[in-house]
């Protein structure tokens, strides 16, 4: 496209024309100065237009004519820049960062300079982001969400302190502080709740074994220091009761029996489970509350049965069986009030599979150096491990 002519050089050759000698025409100015001769009828017509002479638009007008179209255009963008920022940064799954949608406008025809003005963004951050769109910051940080995501889609009901263990398996080390920010941006926590209060409030009876534990929850070797509790939720059906026995070494839930009926056998059949689980218990300690399950006569003939002494603790003193009271605080908050169960057999399934599957095989426990029960009894006894 050629470029315009200088309007200085415009309007002498318009004077030219004007003051020309008779008998020169308009067609041998132009050649003289190198113009069209139509292009030079124009330049007469606009300053007759200019000077009043002709009805038109004069050059000035033309001129606030096309300011005017370009003031126009430009709010025009300006204005989709905000609408499309509106719908952009409304939508709660995409991260607020306004780089992309400053490209999205660029593809759409309008300029980055207007797009950044009113965004209020500089340029060059947005110029060095288009040479790298992705920092080594951010792919590490995508790499951890990712490992975090994966150990939260698995189970659900992990914390951020246990996901940042899977995720280190993984091969993503990070701070916990680190997980902490990553889970809290998702919404990736466990479920928890209060406990609720169990029992009737009736007078409980008198004691049938001392209290050999103190609060003292330790022990040195497997099948030294047994804990049992009951614990009881609601389904549609109605009530479900699961009592558990817990080794005090491994944190591992050596037996347990699941019944509809809160009867001494409930408690009698978890004993056999668990002695049929761990072989000679000779000497084993196994603690718990005054409830009258445990205090049948019953319960204690198969614990004489396999040569174990009984433990009790106080009446109303939680903290007496603390250690089993928190292993059934988890699964409170991991399972029975994560939703309402239609059926005892549903309920069932889903404590025993969080046990078995969660508890003892994924959920990594400080106090055993970050390790879940089965890998403790693996590593610490192998011999313990053998009924796994």
């Amino acid at each position: 496209m050629p470029k315009p002519y200088p309007r200085e050089f415009r309007d002498d050759v318009v004077r030219v024309a004007r003051d020309r000698e008779p008998g020169v025409t308009v067609e041998q100015i132009a050649k003289d100065f190198g113009v069209h001769p139509m292009t030079l009828f124009k330049w007469l017509r606009q300053a007759d237009v200019n000077a009043g002479a002709a009805a038109g638009t004069t050059g000035t007008e033309s001129a606030e004519l096309r300011e005017a179209h370009k003031r126009i255009r430009l709010l025009e963008q300006e204005n989709e820049v905000l609408r499309r920022a509106a719908a952009y940064l409304s939508q709660a799954h995409l991260p607020k960062r306004l780089y992309p949608l400053v490209s999205e406008l660029a593809a759409d025809g309008i300029p980055v300079a207007v797009t950044c003005r009113v965004l209020k963004i500089a340029r060059q951050p947005y110029y060095r982001w288009r040479a790298r769109p992705v920092t080594s910051a951010d792919e590490v940080a995508a790499y951890r969400a990712n490992a975090l995501f994966d150990a939260y889609r698995d189970d659900p009901e992990f914390g951020y302190r246990f996901l940042v263990d899977e995720a280190r398996d993984a091969g993503q080390p990070m701070a916990d502080r680190t997980a902490w920010r990553i889970c809290s941006s998702n919404g990736w926590w466990s479920a928890f709740g209060k406990r609720k209060r169990r029992g009737k409030g009736g007078k409980v009876g008198p004691p049938v074994h001392d209290d050999l534990v103190q609060r003292d929850f330790t022990a040195n070797g497997p099948n030294r220091l047994w804990l049992a509790d009951i614990t009881e939720h609601h389904t549609t059906e109605g009530k479900l009761y699961l009592c558990a026995i817990k080794d005090v070494w491994s944190h591992r839930i050596v037996g347990y029996s699941i019944d509809s009926r809160m009867k001494s056998r409930l408690a009698v059949a978890a004993l056999h489970n668990a002695a049929a689980r761990r072989g000679d218990l000779a000497g084993c300690i196994l603690h718990t509350d005054r409830g009258s399950q445990f205090r049948s006569r019953k319960f204690v003939r198969a614990l004489n049965r396999h040569q174990m002494t009984g433990s009790m603790g106080r009446v109303g003193a939680a903290g007496d069986n603390a250690a089993m009271e928190s292993f059934f605080g988890l699964l409170q908050n991991n399972v029975l009030n994560r939703r309402s169960w239609t059926s005892r057999q549903q309920l069932r399934i889903a404590i025993v599979t969080w046990i078995e599957r969660t508890y003892h095989r994924r959920r990594r426990q400080r106090s055993l150096s970050r390790l879940t029960p089965i890998e403790f009894e693996t590593i610490m006894h192998p011999p313990a491990s053998r009924a796994a």
